[in-house]
């Protein structure tokens, strides 16, 4: 069967070379070429204990103080406000103990085994170096903040979680580049790292072409169908025929998802990476700074500090305040460590309204299938994604409980979120919303989505 993979980030990569395992004949299109998105700049851990969602309980008390303290990891940017809102508004509903519930439940399946199927991906290839075996440490202040996250860390056990709680002399003893601050370490064995994610997704892509697979950098616009099924992808200039597409572009997933008829609440989540070439000192494992929210990596021949939530969309420069914010951390954290230079990075996470990924094949047209919107462990999940999706296109049936990731969650008719706002807009007129009313519109209103380009007739927000 002939394959197009759109997206060269980790779900592409892996979905390309599961297939080619498989026996396909894939070709993997990207606008810019392998990793050149979140892949590339992200913290770089296999946070297989990353099942619990930025939403959970009191999120939407916290915000507001989080929007006005300067060593906060939340930032906003204030002119894009109106063109989030409807995202927002549908993502902050989910800040309760319910949906952190049913998304760590999601998700697990998905990042559970991490390390084992990053191990598996690249087996025989020479991306396999990159992949690290590691525990992971979380750091707290004190004992008293590690038991306010009972929430997350009671999820975290129901889902198989197991942990060991270091004092401050046993965080030292652990690790004596770690400064006096933190009273409290989480340590979780059976993680790893990839010490180099730019390389490391390079690498896969060089042994998929090695292995007769096929890298074309152009950008797709649309598809070809015939009779209900995919028949090619439209490039400039010319159309690719193919069997079946895997549609995988990240936070720029919604123009071409739209043009499937799927119209996902998707949002980029703007994050950032500080790195700290030829440090004094080298972390022993990843740690995560719970009060700042960021991770500390250890890569070759640098430090990676990423973290930061920004809302502010694709096309704005990088924000100066989030880098400091990550420098301040790290001073803090280790604060014997110095480095010769630092280098920084934007980067966009695709983040869904309810912080489940969409994974499988749209109900509107055979052959054509989503992987995409993992946002803060997109690394993480990226090869049992691939996986997932390889064998859908195959025709065999995962042993997985797909229902939770269906495209068709976001297809046809008209969604909750879209019904609630037009009843209360037929209610100030003092009119009563019909069933016949939720029906899909004819003609759709313009997208609100950040990744719709200009003068793209695709939609995925109404207004």
């Amino acid at each position: 069967m002939r394959v197009s993979v759109i997206g060269a980030g980790i779900v592409g990569v892996s979905t390309a070379i599961w297939l080619q395992r498989a026996g396909h004949d894939v070709t993997l299109i990207d606008r810019e070429g392998p990793a050149a998105g979140a892949s590339f700049g992200n913290g770089g851990v296999l946070a297989s204990a990353g099942i619990v969602p930025v939403t959970t309980p009191g999120l939407v008390r916290r915000v507001p103080g989080m929007l006005l303290r300067a060593d906060a990891p939340l930032f906003l940017k204030w002119r894009y406000l109106p063109r989030a809102l409807p995202w927002l508004v549908r993502y902050l509903r989910h800040a309760n103990a319910e949906d952190a519930a049913r998304r760590a439940a999601a998700i697990a399946p998905i990042i559970g085994d991490s390390l084992a199927d990053h191990q598996a991906l690249s087996e025989g290839t020479k991306a396999a170096t990159y992949v690290v075996p590691s525990d992971y440490i979380y750091l707290y202040d004190r004992r008293a903040d590690f038991e306010a996250d009972a929430f997350g860390w009671d999820l975290r056990r129901a889902h198989g979680v197991t942990w060991d709680v270091l004092g401050p002399e046993d965080l030292r003893a652990y690790d004596p580049a770690l400064g006096p601050r933190f009273g409290c370490g989480i340590r979780m064995g059976g993680h790893g790292r990839i010490s180099d994610p730019g390389a490391y997704i390079a690498a896969l892509t060089e042994h998929f072409q090695a292995e007769g697979g096929r890298l074309l950098i152009a950008a797709a616009e649309g598809f070809a169908q015939e009779g209900g099924r995919v028949t090619g992808v439209r490039l400039k200039g010319e159309t690719l025929s193919c069997d079946a597409v895997v549609v995988a572009t990240g936070a720029w997933s919604c123009p071409l998802a739209a043009k499937l008829g799927v119209r996902p609440p998707l949002e980029t989540e703007r994050g950032y990476h500080l790195e700290l070439w030829k440090p004094s000192s080298m972390p022993r494992a990843p740690l995560m700074l719970a009060s700042a929210k960021f991770v500390v990596t250890p890569m070759e021949g640098r430090i990676r500090l990423a973290g930061i939530v920004e809302i502010g969309g694709l096309d704005d420069a990088p924000s100066e305040a989030p880098i400091r914010l990550l420098e301040r951390g790290i001073r803090a954290a280790m604060p014997g460590l110095s480095w010769e230079r630092q280098t920084s990075w934007l980067g966009h996470r695709p983040a869904m309204a309810d912080s489940i990924p969409v994974i499988g094949e749209v109900p509107a047209l055979k052959g054509a299938f989503l992987g995409f919107g993992h946002d803060h462990v997109g690394l993480t999940g990226g090869p049992k994604t691939g996986r997932i999706l390889a064998q859908l296109v195959g025709g065999q049936t995962p042993n997985i409980d797909l229902a939770p990731y269906a495209p068709g969650r976001f297809a046809g008719g008209m969604r909750a979120w879209e019904r609630e706002g037009r009843e209360l807009r037929a209610l100030r007129r003092g009119q009563r919303l019909r069933a016949k009313d939720w029906e899909p519109k004819a003609e759709r209103p313009p997208c609100r989505c950040p990744a719709q380009e200009r003068g793209d007739e695709a939609t995925c927000f109404p207004p």
